[in-house]
C-alpha cells in the first residue's frame, strides 16, 4: 500500500498546500513532501495527527474503498481532533466530512467554558441546543440559546459560544462547508 499516495489525495480533495498541511499536524512541508513520495515512513502518531485534520480515521485511512457510501455511523465512528481537553470536547461525528459538502459536530462545553472566537470565513452554521444554555457572540452582539432551541447565521461574523449555564451543555453543530479544524 502506498500511504503517500492516498495522503496526497487526501490533501488534494481538500484543497490544502503541504505547506497548510504541514501547519495543521504540526510538521514541517518537507515531511509532508518526503511522506507524500513514498521517501519515509510516518509512525502512527504521526499518522493519526495528520489524518486529524482531514476528519478520517485509521480504520477509513486503510480500510478498501467501495462504491457502497456509508449512511449510518455509530458513536465509534466519532472522531475527537486536536488536544481537546474534557472542557472542551468537539466530536467531528461523520468521518470524512471535510469531503463532503457539510461538517456536523458535536460540541460539549462545561460549565463556564468558551470556545475560541472563529473568523469569518464562506458558509451557514446551524447549532441545535441538546443540553443546557450557551451565550452565541456574533460579532459583538450576544444572542442566550437554551435546551431545544436552535440558532442560524451566516459566516461572514467573528462568532463564539459559551456554556453560561450551571450544567454541562451539548450542541449539534453544522457547518457548511466543512472548517472544524482543530
Amino acid at each position: 500500500m502506498k500511504i503517500g499516495e492516498r495522503l496526497k489525495r487526501l490533501r488534494m480533495i481538500n484543497s490544502l498546500t503541504q505547506e497548510e498541511l504541514a501547519s495543521r499536524a504540526d510538521l514541517t512541508k518537507g515531511y509532508i513532501s518526503q511522506l507524500e513520495n513514498d521517501a519515509t515512513s510516518p509512525s502512527i502518531a504521526t499518522l493519526k495527527d495528520i489524518l486529524d485534520v482531514f476528519g478520517v480515521s485509521m480504520q477509513e485511512f486503510f480500510g478498501e474503498t467501495t462504491d457502497e457510501e456509508s449512511v449510518v455511523f455509530g458513536k465509534d465512528a466519532r472522531v475527537q481532533p486536536g488536544n481537546e481537553d474534557d472542557r472542551i470536547r468537539v466530536e467531528l461525528l461523520v468521518p470524512g466530512a471535510q469531503n463532503r459538502e457539510m461538517d456536523p459536530v458535536l460540541v460539549t462545553l462545561e460549565p463556564g467554558e468558551e470556545m475560541d472566537e472563529q473568523p469569518f470565513h464562506e458558509g451557514e452554521e446551524f447549532g441545535f441546543v441538546l443540553l443546557g444554555k450557551i451565550e452565541l457572540r456574533l460579532d459583538d452582539k450576544l444572542h442566550t440559546v437554551k435546551k431545544d432551541e436552535c440558532f442560524y447565521f451566516t459566516s461572514d461574523k467573528r462568532h463564539s459560544v459559551k456554556n453560561v449555564g450551571k450544567g454541562q451543555a451539548k450542541i449539534l453543530w453544522v457547518v457548511t462547508p466543512p472548517t472544524f479544524y482543530y
